[in-house]
């Protein structure tokens, strides 16, 4: 007759049994997580009709320059860190995405949802020279209500839909006011509708803005040196210690509901 085990015994090979299995376990979820090249092969085979379904993803610090994500699903991903230099994710789906500490060299943007999205201090160009030929391109994007906070200097962001989004650097973004500011030296905004976006202590310096809705926007505190505002609503726009030096007013609409403009800066140098 077998001799029984032990009962110490069975208790230690039932703790070892356990351990394997949760070792096991972590090894499989481990293996189981994307890298870049499972996520180049996944975009490899999907198309426009057909897109890779990669929300809700932990995509963090992962290297994904050059890729084309061809309207992939990202809502609600999380890209932190990412290199997205030169990639494309025109049409994409990042609608609630976390794009914070991105790295964005010539990377498309165009007709993406970034509804919701946050993209905190991203990395757009390889130097401080902000070379236009850098520039990420977000035309035609839908960016209501994304949190956007850093150096977007030259961006095109033509007809893009920034309703209600925060661009300020107090508040909603967490960033504290006066130290740091969202800057778009240079950037387009044709066409681009900003309705009661916070613009606060933003810098839009020589920014081409024509024919933009900036109706009920905050733009208190924000740099408009030298921006072209022509043919722009301005219904209902806080404009309080603004800079409006050499600004473009001309067919502006809403100039006399502006809030604030007894407080704006170097308004006698403005076109109007």
């Amino acid at each position: 007759m077998a001799r029984p085990i032990p009962t110490w015994l069975s208790a230690s090979a039932a703790i070892v049994l356990a351990a394997s299995t949760w070792l096991w376990s972590v090894q499989t979820v481990a293996a189981a997580e994307l890298s870049a090249r499972d996520i180049a092969v996944l975009l490899v085979g999907a198309s426009p009709a057909s897109p890779a379904d990669l929300a809700g993803r932990d995509l963090t610090r992962l290297d994904l320059s050059g890729l084309d994500f061809k309207a992939a699903r990202l809502e609600g991903a999380d890209l932190f860190g990412a290199d997205l230099s030169g990639a494309n994710l025109a049409e994409v789906n990042l609608s609630g995405a976390r794009l914070d500490r991105i790295t964005m060299v010539k990377t498309r943007f165009d007709r993406a949802n970034l509804t919701g999205a946050s993209l905190l201090r991203p990395a757009g160009f390889s130097t401080l020279a902000s070379l236009a030929a850098e520039a990420s391109t977000f035309a035609g994007a839908n960016l209501t209500r994304a949190k956007i906070f850093g150096r977007f200097h030259r961006a095109d962001l033509t007809r893009a839909n920034l309703t209600d989004a925060t661009l300020a650097p107090f508040g909603k973004t967490g960033f504290i006011e006066h130290i740091w500011r969202t800057e778009f030296l240079g950037a387009t905004f044709d066409g681009a509708n900003l309705i009661r976006a916070d613009l606060g202590h933003v810098l839009f310096a020589y920014a081409s803005m024509k024919g933009a809705n900036l109706s009920g926007a905050r733009l208190a505190h924000a740099d408009l040196t030298g921006a072209d505002l022509t043919g722009a609503d301005l219904t209902g726009a806080d404009f309080t210690d603004a800079d409006v030096d050499g600004a473009n007013f001309l067919g502006a609409k809403g100039l006399e509901t502006i809030v604030g403009w007894a407080t704006t800066r170097n308004t006698s140098r403005a076109i109007r």
